[in-house]
């Protein structure tokens, strides 16, 4: 498993993620305080308070380097 922070601060950005993340069969899982969203889940999403940064944990054995590839846009570095 790997995580990573995320950033979705936008209607827009939040449609972009989970279109991008339907693309693998993989799970993630979105945590936030003492929630955790299924992170393709659209309405899981928009029931997390989005002005702040977002733990994704990614549970991936393969692929994962195409996965944060596909994630950069949404990684705070």
């Amino acid at each position: 498993m790997k995580t990573v922070t995320i950033s979705l601060n936008s209607i827009d950005k939040v449609k972009s993620f989970v279109n991008d993340l339907t693309k693998f069969d993989d799970d993630f899982d979105l945590v936030s305080g003492r929630y955790v969203i299924d992170a393709k889940s659209i309405m899981g999403i928009f029931s997390l308070d989005l002005s702040r940064p977002i733990s994704l944990n990614i549970h991936a054995t393969e692929n994962l380097d195409t996965i944060l590839k596909t994630l950069d846009p949404y990684i705070i570095k």
